[in-house]
């Protein structure tokens, strides 16, 4: 039987934040600071006051006066992750990053190396917190799920080994909430059914489940019983790559569209390129003043880490859209990594010039952005717009 680690970050940006600036340490800090903007991430010290993740942040300032509000800076937090990510393969090569602030690990076996469980859970936090100065909390058990939910049990800085023969004991009664994918709109559609806690779930057999839920009711099922995946795929691909603005007002000038557009595909090229990946899917992300939200993607011939290309993508789908409503949030994402393979000609093709002349800017202002700072060199149609401190 396997045994499973999972590890999760507490409050992970807050966190670092916390860490980085001593000045903070005590305080409610809150990752998101935009006003039509949400919550990223809250400190234990804000989270008392019923500030959450995905919180709007005016909501968020209404319960907490006193916080702390700051943008967050990504980079810093994916530096500390990777950190995190090598502390963890320190242990073990079978680790699977299930976001930036959380992981699994297969600790099949190490008992020779590490002892048993928990007390290999306990070097692994204080590994973490000697290596970047934050606290984690572990929870173990024979699959995936159940350890997701035992890291989350005894938060923050907790660890919660679950061994085979109590999995049952240990989930009845928990709220049926603890269990990844049931949101609150189904807590209040189970509620209905007299489904509170996970032990009123075995209460109804299987065909049950499948009549009222399908495919999701029977993973509900399943969970309950503490059945899952046991596998961690160490080689998990990124799935996609996107960056998104909230504005300060609704607008409806595709100028100021596009140049969002703009900034936006130069981080997500930015980033492919740091990773290594090239994708063909791109994704336009509208959301109007009345909260309506739409999508549309095109996929390009051939992979792409081109600003250019993402860019050129974007405002096409752009240009297609009649913007019925002023626009209160714009993105762009990429996905669908990966190389098709292409007939080699005798002569470059005008694209493929074009695209290897675009490869020699994204490299040049990378170099430039990687010694001077990001805001050391902007494009030409960029310059007026930030000028303007949009």
């Amino acid at each position: 039987m396997a045994t499973i680690l999972h590890l999760d970050m507490d409050a992970f940006f807050a966190s670092v934040e916390q860490h980085d600036d001593p000045a903070l340490a005590g305080k409610p800090v809150i990752i998101g600071n935009h006003p039509r903007g949400v919550v990223s991430a809250a400190s234990s010290e804000a989270r008392v006051f019923g500030v959450r993740s995905a919180m709007p942040v005016v909501e968020a300032r209404r319960r907490c006066p006193s916080g702390v509000f700051l943008p967050g800076n990504r980079r810093r937090y994916a530096a500390v992750s990777h950190s995190v990510m090598d502390v963890l393969r320190r242990f073990s090569p079978l680790v699977e990053p299930a976001s930036i602030d959380e992981a699994y690990v297969d600790i099949t076996g190490t008992q020779t190396l590490f002892g048993p469980p928990e007390a290999l859970g306990r070097r692994i936090k204080e590994a973490i917190r000697e290596e970047t100065g934050l606290s984690s909390s572990v929870g173990i058990a024979p699959v995936k799920v159940i350890a997701k939910i035992a890291s989350d049990y005894d938060k923050p800085d907790g660890l919660t080994v679950v061994p085979p023969d109590q999995v049952t004991l240990f989930l009845a009664d928990l709220p049926v909430g603890k269990i990844p994918g049931v949101g609150k709109r189904a807590q209040a559609t189970l509620a209905r059914l007299g489904v509170r806690l996970v032990r009123d779930v075995l209460a109804y057999p299987p065909d049950f489940w499948q009549r009222h839920g399908g495919k999701w009711g029977l993973d509900l099922y399943a969970r309950a019983n503490g059945r899952g995946s046991d596998i961690v795929r160490p080689d998990r691909e990124t799935k996609s790559v996107s960056a998104e603005n909230t504005f300060d007002a609704d607008t409806a000038d595709r100028h100021a569209l596009a140049a969002w557009l703009l900034h936006q595909s130069e981080r997500i090229g930015r980033e492919l390129r740091q990773e290594g990946l090239r994708g063909r899917t791109v994704t336009l992300k509208i959301k109007f003043n009345d909260f309506r939200q739409i999508t549309r993607s095109r996929t390009l011939a051939e992979p792409t880490d081109s600003d250019a290309a993402i860019f050129a993508a974007a405002t096409a789908l752009l240009s297609a859209e009649p913007l019925p409503n002023p626009v209160r949030l714009i993105g762009v994402g990429i996905a669908n990594f990966g190389h098709k393979p292409r007939q080699l000609g005798l002569f470059e093709s005008p694209a493929e010039r074009a695209s290897a002349h675009d490869g020699k800017i994204d490299a040049a202002l990378d170099a430039i952005r990687d010694k001077f700072g990001r805001e050391a060199i902007v494009r030409g149609r960029l310059f007026d717009f930030r000028k303007k401190g949009r």
